[in-house]
């Protein structure tokens, strides 16, 4: 079975957008994030610059195995805002990313399909504006090893053209490195075979 070891997902937040409907306005942002502290901290900077504005909507998505979502109408009919703006974020498939749509309400009342269709579309040219990348799902293991069995391991990762995060070399030596999840098996077996190396993944 071919794992699926990348993901989409943007590098640094997009334009501001605005989209108009009866003279309500939405303006629609996304941001990278990989925490809630991200999105709060997003939230909290777009409340100060839009201090006047009637609803701060959002929806975000991390993680890309285990996912984490959430969509927020703050305020707005119950699934007339967060759910049309996670909608956007699932059909352009990204994670790790925060849409907000923030609303100035122009006097008219848009009706609940209005609101769909504006904070939909809000959150489709944020998106659309955003700068989107295919990123792979790595794991990354520790190879621990005597100095004297460099040799050896420095071969394997200029063979399978290792990326190596971090290095100690000393007596004993420690090297950390990131491999794309579909080849981690192959390239865990290959240290694991070899004599007196030991390998492990890595856990922050």
């Amino acid at each position: 079975m071919e794992t699926n070891d990348t993901y989409k997902t943007i590098t640094k937040p997009s334009n501001e957008v605005l989209f108009k409907d009866k003279n309500s306005k939405f303006f629609g942002y996304a941001f990278p994030v990989t925490s809630e502290d991200d999105v709060k901290h997003h939230i909290e900077a777009l409340k100060k610059q839009h201090h006047s504005a009637r609803h701060w909507c959002y929806a975000y998505q991390i993680g890309t195995e285990n996912i984490s979502y959430r969509a927020n109408d703050d305020g707005e009919p119950s699934n007339s805002a967060g759910m049309p703006i996670y909608g956007q974020i699932q059909s352009f498939g990204v994670t790790n990313v925060l849409i907000v749509v923030v609303r100035y309400f122009g006097g008219v009342k848009l009706g609940v399909g209005g609101l769909i269709n504006a904070y939909k579309t809000a959150a489709q040219l944020a998106l659309e504006s955003s700068k989107i990348v295919t990123r792979t799902i790595n794991i990354d293991y520790i190879i621990t090893f005597d100095y004297k069995n460099m040799n050896k391991v420095m071969r394997v990762i200029k063979e399978k053209q290792l990326n190596i995060v971090n290095q100690k070399l000393e007596l004993d030596c420690q090297i950390h490195i990131s491999v794309r999840k579909k080849e981690a098996k192959s390239i865990f077996e290959i240290f694991e075979r070899l004599f007196e190396i030991k390998i492990s993944e890595f856990n922050d």
